[in-house]
């Protein structure tokens, strides 16, 4: 049997099922311990320092305490707190960017993705570099500044130098004042050599979803193709963080498997990439199986109520308090809505999950990875956005001032983020405001802009974003960055 050990490099042991069991037992025997709950909320509030604001976050056994706890006085305490934390943090801040998929070729055979290998009335697509070059396009017209890739795995149809081909033409494009800043992949599991090729290539995040962390049900759901090697793929971060990328995105897909055996998974493999590489997830992300062509959502046994998506959200936040968290456009307006308060930093806008969707005047269905519920256009969720009191974010200075990994992690954990983050926040949402949005839009924009250089708390770093804010309202400069 497999011991348990977050310092190994074998994924059955820093996933290990025996000491998943033993944690959801410890929950369920201690969900009505009040004492024990409120010792855990009391560990993982935030706490001001010298330096800003920090918070502890907590065991993936603490968290369990959270998420299973029963006694009705504390649920609303754990969102209190879930807010409190991102607040600390992130502010009111929301990142935003969107999904832009290469191709749909794929061999798998994974039976909750309708680009299964067997799928055999989907349309099967592949861009070119120049039909990347006008979705590109049709999203710097928007307004995006931050992409997510995304490909299915075929080493025939999409290898390695595929990919690394349309990073290049990506970063490639200037159109107007438009530029993509960041590109973030969200490719399978690949070798280390593979990964120091994207590193060089100028990722962002790289993102690979676990989908369940439970190895039977797993090797269920993946019956065929690569996927299928379950040690393979959920050792891949380690690998890439191997070769040289900084910052890696977790995620399971909530409704394969019991979701409180994944929410004790996914804990453990952020304290496994903060024990062996000191860096824990960059994000995490929550989806949900969906609707898709030749995938019924029914299925899948293991579905969670909107209530239970909720908990989950605030328990991770606690949980893991650094990470950014990131929400789809797979959820409506009233669950993102709702998910914002509880720990979500990151949305996607005016999302289209089909191969070349972004060109199309009609949303695409024939070649979708899965429906969208949330359908409106960018500037409308940024105008929803500023109307519920968040900043939307176009920022990547991050990236690209090389505050990444464990540079990264150390300003954030220390509450030093924030004076980067506020600044850039309301300089790439002025140039979206110039650039793209609607009267309305602007309208508001530029009073919640006015309203929260105010709340900038050193002067120098206030009259710096005042004026840069100014200059760039009255000149065609961009890109100014702390």
């Amino acid at each position: 049997m497999a011991i348990y050990d977050p310092k190994s490099l074998h994924a059955e042991e820093f996933i290990n099922n025996q000491e998943i069991l033993d944690t959801l037992a410890y929950a369920e025997e201690n969900k009505y311990n009040r004492e024990l709950v409120q010792d855990i909320l009391d560990k993982a509030r935030p706490r001001k320092t010298a330096s800003g604001t920090v918070c502890r976050g907590l065991t993936h056994r603490e968290a369990a305490v959270l998420l299973l706890c029963g006694l009705p006085e504390m649920t609303e305490k754990i969102y209190r707190l879930a807010e409190e934390i991102k607040l600390a943090y992130y502010g009111n801040r929301i990142v935003m960017f969107a999904p832009l998929y290469l191709s749909n070729y794929c061999v798998n055979g994974c039976l909750y993705c309708p680009y299964h290998m067997k799928n055999k009335h989907i349309t099967r697509k592949k861009l070119t570099q120049e039909e990347i070059r006008r979705e590109v396009i049709a999203l710097q017209d928007m307004g995006h500044k931050r992409l997510a890739i995304e490909a299915g795995e075929d080493p025939v149809n999409n290898p390695i130098e595929y990919i690394l081909d349309s990073i290049h033409t990506i970063y490639g494009i200037q159109h107007k004042n438009g530029a993509i800043r960041r590109v973030n992949v969200n490719i399978a599991a690949t070798t280390v050599e593979n990964y120091r090729k994207l590193k060089d290539a100028g990722i962002g995040t790289y993102i690979l979803f676990q989908e369940t962390y439970h190895k039977e049900s797993y090797l269920k759901l993946h019956p065929t193709g690569p996927k299928h090697d379950y040690d393979y793929h959920t050792e891949a971060m380690d690998r890439a963080m191997e070769g040289g990328i900084d910052d890696v995105g977790l995620g399971v897909l909530f409704g394969l498997e019991l979701y409180k055996y994944e929410f004790v998974g996914l804990l453990m493999h952020a304290e496994h990439l903060e024990a062996v590489h000191g860096v824990g997830p960059h994000t995490i992300s929550v989806p949900r199986v969906k609707h898709a062509d030749d995938i019924d959502p029914d299925v899948f046994d293991n579905g969670i109520s909107d209530q239970l998506f909720e908990r989950l959200i605030a328990c991770i936040r606690i949980a893991v308090p650094y990470t950014g968290m990131i929400i789809s456009t797979r959820e409506s307006q009233q669950v993102r809505e709702q998910a914002l308060k509880l720990g979500i930093s990151q949305i996607s806008g005016a999302s289209r999950t089909s191969v070349g969707g972004y060109t199309e005047e009609e949303r695409p269905h024939d070649s979708e990875q899965f429906d969208v519920s949330d359908q409106r256009t960018l500037d409308q969720v940024v105008n929803w956005l500023m109307r519920l009191g968040y900043i939307p974010s176009f920022c990547t200075a991050c990236y690209r001032e090389g505050r990444t990994g464990d540079r990264f992690m150390s300003l954030c954990k220390s509450g030093q983020i924030q004076n980067c983050c506020h600044p850039n926040a309301l300089m790439t949402l002025t140039e979206y405001l110039v650039d793209y949005a609607s009267e309305d839009t602007k309208e508001i924009g530029y009073k919640l802009i006015e309203q929260e250089l105010k709340k900038i708390p050193k002067e120098k770093v206030r009259q710096i974003a005042a004026q840069n804010i100014t200059d760039i309202k009255n000149s065609n400069r961009r890109d100014f960055r702390f």
